[in-house]
């Protein structure tokens, strides 16, 4: 294919400015929202093995070292900048997000800046947007990220461009950080506590899943709206028994009132200069959020993996702000 650079209009090239949405030649690439964080580093690499190009817009450039990705800026206050970076692409695969408010981000803006992405990429002649939700996102539910994660799921329908939305709940799998630091505290408190019965239960779902199921939305044409879900359904305090098994820990496990429960990870996060668990990310648990009842859509088995992994999760501890705040405030899902 043709490549095509982009020159000052005089020069006999295009004004990248002035073209009209659609009205840009296609240089057969794709853009993914944070090629370097744990999605969109799962994302990046399916598409590189089924022969995609990659371009990442992204706030951690740093990380780019040894990298084929093209790497361009994720400034949403640059709406020229998104644009132009975004002309000529045909699928834009968005895992940017939030997880806990910080530093004057809260989901309110990470909702505000989705919405100038999804308008750069419709200005810009994108074919397809691929966005990566939640499980059961409401406008009307009393967690800011799931009331968020619908807000965005709205914008991106109202923009005009054909889209596919995937919702995952729980992610593992390659250097996730959930399981492995469940893992970690498994291996040195002498008690974990559970939230109320624990018998809420979890959908968890492989990262490479994940990643399948975006390549395959992007290459089709119907808009579309799929639980990411894998195969089991365990309750959360087997999930623990499981990860304490695989890592040999002997920590005991104890229920606890669930209100207890945010104070506590409260109070441990301090210790550890991180968020380990807010309280609504709790409370939505608790509440049946990270499970659905309809059909597996990846293939991956969470108790298999953990078995597999008992002898490296928990190892080290992996600190979320550090991965994605340090550098600068602001991540991706």
């Amino acid at each position: 294919m043709m490549r095509h650079e982009w020159r000052n209009p005089a020069q006999g090239g295009y004004d990248i400015e002035r073209m009209p949405p659609g009205d840009f030649p296609k240089e057969d690439f794709d853009v993914v929202t944070g090629a370097f964080s744990y999605s969109g580093a799962a994302v990046t690499r399916a598409l590189e093995r089924s022969g995609r190009r990659v371009r990442t817009l992204t706030g951690h450039p740093e990380r780019a070292t040894g990298s084929t990705v093209d790497v361009r800026p994720l400034g949403f206050d640059d709406i020229l900048g998104l644009t132009s970076s975004l002309r000529g692409a045909t699928t834009l695969y968005n895992t940017y997000w939030i997880r806990f408010p910080r530093g004057g981000d809260d989901h309110t803006r990470a909702v505000a800046n989705l919405r100038t992405l999804f308008h750069a990429a419709r200005q810009a002649g994108v074919e397809r947007i691929v966005h990566v939700s939640i499980t059961h996102p409401s406008i009307s539910s009393p967690f800011g990220y799931f009331r968020g994660k619908a807000e965005a799921e709205r914008a991106l329908a109202e923009v005009g461009v054909p889209f596919a939305v995937l919702r995952p709940a729980i992610l593992f799998g390659g250097d996730g950080v959930l399981l492995n630091n469940i893992a970690w505290l498994l291996r040195r408190l002498p008690v974990f506590g559970v939230g109320g019965r624990g018998d809420y239960r979890v959908r968890p779902v492989h990262i490479d899943d994940l990643a399948a199921l975006a390549v395959a939305a992007g290459a089709s044409r119907v808009d579309s709206v799929t639980d990411a879900v894998g195969p089991e359904r365990p309750a959360f305090l087997e999930l623990v028994r499981t990860l304490r098994d695989a890592v040999g820990a002997t920590c005991g496990i104890v229920r606890v009132p669930g209100p207890v429960v945010p104070p506590l990870a409260y109070v441990l996060g301090l210790v550890l200069r991180d968020v380990l668990l807010t309280g609504d990310e709790y409370r939505a648990m608790a509440a049946g959020l990270a499970d659905t009842e309809g059909p597996a859509t990846g293939s991956g088995s969470v108790s298999e993996w953990i078995r597999d992994h008992g002898d490296v999760l928990g190892r080290t501890y992996a600190n979320e702000i550090d991965r994605h705040f340090r550098r600068r405030e602001g991540t991706a899902a």
